[in-house]
């Protein structure tokens, strides 16, 4: 059967599609670009026409995955509700225990950083608008004398190093933590940079947005 021609903007994204899926299934360091050509059925040409190097296709799928993830972050946040219940429910949907995918796919772009310059670049940045987000509703419910929270940057780095830390735990080590436990966890750490009571958190969290995707992280 004949290939359905696709535009630029089509190719390359089925490239980085299909480069991800190689990446979660082979690691970082294995994957090759005649793996992404494989599973396409095309040649490995034309993934070096789109990206001329395994490092590049790497980097940029990473960044096509996190960027993903980060729209749904940015989604959750958005909603019209309090500014608790926003971060519950997005530290939830991010922690190892929700409902994103992918936290392996984390754990080797961290890892292909130490030695990637590009990678590090990417991961880095978009690690950074993580936090960022974060913060700035932290920094809106503070205002809104919500909670007390007087160094939101920093409480966002704090939550979200905690989260990593038991994604790493969970991915790495067969987890060895219990869902309850990490969700119990979550709740006090979030509960502890509001400066409320983790009583105050009880109830479930909003609900996923119609038509929600998550994708990377969780």
């Amino acid at each position: 059967m004949a290939r359905v021609r696709l535009n630029v903007a089509e190719r390359r994204e089925e490239l980085l599609r299909a480069t991800v899926g190689q990446i979660e299934a082979r690691g970082v360091s294995s994957v090759r670009i005649a793996d992404v050509a494989s599973v396409l059925g095309v040649s490995n040409a034309l993934v070096l026409y789109h990206f001329s190097t395994k490092e590049k296709l790497v980097a940029a799928a990473f960044a096509y995955a996190a960027e993903a993830d980060l729209a749904h972050l940015r989604k959750l946040l958005a909603r019209r509700t309090s500014a608790v219940r926003r971060l519950r429910t997005a530290v939830r949907w991010y922690a190892p225990t929700g409902q994103a995918k992918g936290w392996r796919l984390w754990i080797e772009g961290w890892a292909a950083a130490l030695r990637d310059p590009a990678l590090r670049e990417v991961a880095g940045d978009l690690d950074q608008q993580w936090k960022a987000e974060l913060a700035q509703v932290i920094e809106e419910g503070a205002a809104a004398g919500e909670f007390r929270c007087t160094d939101p940057r920093s409480a966002a780095w704090r939550l979200t190093a905690l989260l990593d830390g038991m994604a790493v735990q969970t991915t790495s080590y067969a987890g060895p933590l219990s869902r309850a436990t990490m969700l119990r966890w979550t709740d006090e750490a979030l509960a502890r940079e509001l400066g409320i009571d983790p009583a105050e958190l009880n109830g479930p969290p909003d609900a996923e947005p119609h038509g929600a995707d998550p994708s990377v992280r969780g």
